[in-house]
């Protein structure tokens, strides 16, 4: 009779879902559910026991990830990120369950407490994520360690030529010019900071973090670099910087604010900001009204992290004095990027398991693949808002952007190589 419960629950939980490929689900009786058209993907998934499938239909946010990572739920043909594609990409218009209601409701509730970053709790939550094995990341990353979405401009390029792309579009839109003082809110591993102080030739870049190791690999970094002079970086949280300086950006950090510190994030910016300053912030953004932080992300990946909505950070903004002078939604490019790091990640899982163990390599393998998934699949893409003190410090069109990448685009080309040294004739 148990049994016949279960694999109904499971029956009315999948088939809503699963309208396009195939995926077979097993009980844990042994029986095997079928859903879907017969397409691709395909995938088969096992549950070992029965209190792994009362755990996934009453809190799939958190437990999937969960039972995954405990091998309760076994993915025996395909991959989890194949499992993940079945469920998600038609699945906008599935109701939640009024349990899954309930805890989405509560969770909305803990939102505050779960996001209260003050300075100490910032620092411990940078650690949890961005103070791994410094190893591990060399596993997946562009040579530059740029750990945020790359851009891609036919759709097809490599890493290396994406990642560089998304520097040279950003510190367009940043509009330096040479001499500048910039400052780099979240700078990681410094390749930001470094492009900007090479290529765009600013006179003075600093970079913060939250981060020993990634404070560590930035600075052993700029030290190699020929512009090391005009480099520096500190473990500083960004609400203990001073300024003044003529730019800022931040890629990938305002994701770790929290809504709570919009306010006092963008009114630090505005005081650092010289009266005709430009910042470019970089962050992952929700499309539709305000939501929660996904709880496994939260407790395993990123925690204290928010994705912010558009109605939740640009009334903070408006609060501060900045005003917003151009919006880019970058969409799909994180999904292509995640597919690569995946695909990179994967190639090298042995070495990963080295590092930790078998179970940090299936958090890490859900973990990209899940948040591919969400953003091809839901309602998140990458934000870039362009803000200013005047918006007379900004062109009036976005014809400067192509410009201005071209231009650099060159002095990359120049830097890498350099004119012959004229030999001088001698008698």
């Amino acid at each position: 009779m148990i049994d016949k419960l279960t694999e109904n629950m499971l029956r009315r939980a999948f088939a809503p879902l699963v309208k396009r490929g195939q995926l077979e689900v097993v009980a844990p009786s042994g029986a095997v559910l079928q859903f879907g058209d017969g397409g691709t993907p395909q995938a088969r998934i096992r549950f070992t026991d029965k209190r792994a499938v009362f755990a996934l239909l009453r809190d799939p946010d958190l437990n999937f990830g969960e039972l995954f990572m405990q091998e309760r739920l076994v993915v025996e043909r395909g991959s989890v990120y194949d499992v993940l594609e079945l469920v998600l990409r038609d699945s906008q218009d599935t109701p939640d369950s009024a349990a899954v209601q309930m805890i989405d409701a509560w969770r909305m509730r803990l939102r505050p407490i779960l996001q209260n970053n003050l300075r100490s709790k910032s620092r411990a939550n940078v650690s949890h994520h961005y103070d791994l094995d410094d190893r591990l990341y060399q596993l997946f990353l562009d040579s530059d360690r740029q750990y945020s979405c790359a851009y891609f401009e036919q759709g097809d390029e490599d890493l290396e030529t994406a990642q560089l792309a998304k520097k040279r579009h950003i510190t367009a839109k940043l509009l330096v010019e040479p001499g500048q003082r910039v400052l780099d809110i979240g700078c990681g591993w410094g390749g930001l900071s470094r492009y900007i102080a090479e290529v765009a030739d600013a006179g003075y870049v600093k970079g913060v973090t939250l981060s020993t190791e990634q404070l560590e690999g930035a600075k052993k970094r700029a030290a190699a670099s020929q512009v090391k002079g005009r480099l520096e970086y500190q473990l500083e949280d960004y609400r203990d910087t001073q300024g003044p300086f003529d730019r800022i950006v931040s890629v990938g950090m305002f994701e770790h604010v929290g809504a709570r510190f919009h306010d006092a994030f963008f009114k630090q910016c505005y005081s650092l900001l010289k009266d005709d300053g430009v910042m470019l912030l970089h962050f992952i953004g929700n499309m539709e009204t305000p939501d929660f932080n996904n709880p496994w992300i939260e407790r395993y990946i990123f925690p204290g992290g928010h994705i912010p909505a558009m109605s939740e950070f640009t009334p903070a903004v408006e609060r501060s004095g900045l005003v917003i002078t151009d919006i880019e939604v970058l969409r799909l490019h994180y999904a292509t990027t995640l597919r690569l790091w995946r695909e990179r990640f994967m190639a090298r899982r042995a070495e990963a398991a080295a590092l930790y163990d078998e179970r940090f390599c299936r958090m890490w393998e859900f973990y990209l693949s899940m948040s591919e998934t969400a953003f091809r699949y839901q309602d998140i893409a990458i934000f870039q808002v362009q803000l200013a003190r005047k918006q007379e410090s900004v062109p009036l069109t976005r014809d400067y952007v192509a410009e201005r990448r071209n231009a650099l685009k060159a002095r990359e080309h120049n830097l890498s190589n350099p004119p012959p040294i004229a030999q001088t004739a001698h008698p």
